[in-house]
């Protein structure tokens, strides 16, 4: 890659060119003048029919099946029983695998 100019180390290849190169120039021509903008069309108005009919009133909304609270006390205690016995065999587990390792550990 040549990074140099091409006449050798001055800076002449750099300079702006002398006003007889920018007279000697032919002007630019004017450049054509555009038409005005006068906007979009005017469009015509919507015909008074043009929406879907509406319903004005929806129907109520309807009932709930009644809850059985009974059933749901009883589910919910079963639920606990689970759970709370599911975290003690956990606990006798890490329990059980801790005094392991520690008797392994001092003995």
């Amino acid at each position: 890659m040549n990074v140099s100019t091409p006449t050798g180390g001055d800076d002449e290849y750099w300079r702006r060119p002398d006003a007889a190169y920018d007279a000697a120039r032919p002007e630019t021509p004017a450049a054509p003048s555009r038409p005005a903008y006068t906007g979009p069309p005017r469009t015509e108005p919507p015909s008074p029919h043009w929406r879907p009919p509406t319903v004005a009133h929806p129907p109520p909304p309807r009932d709930m099946p009644a809850q059985n609270l009974d059933a749901l006390d009883e589910a919910e205690g079963s639920a606990r029983t689970v759970t709370f016995g599911i975290g003690l065999v956990a606990g006798a587990i890490a329990l059980i695998l801790m005094c392991l390792v520690c008797g392994r550990l001092v003995f």
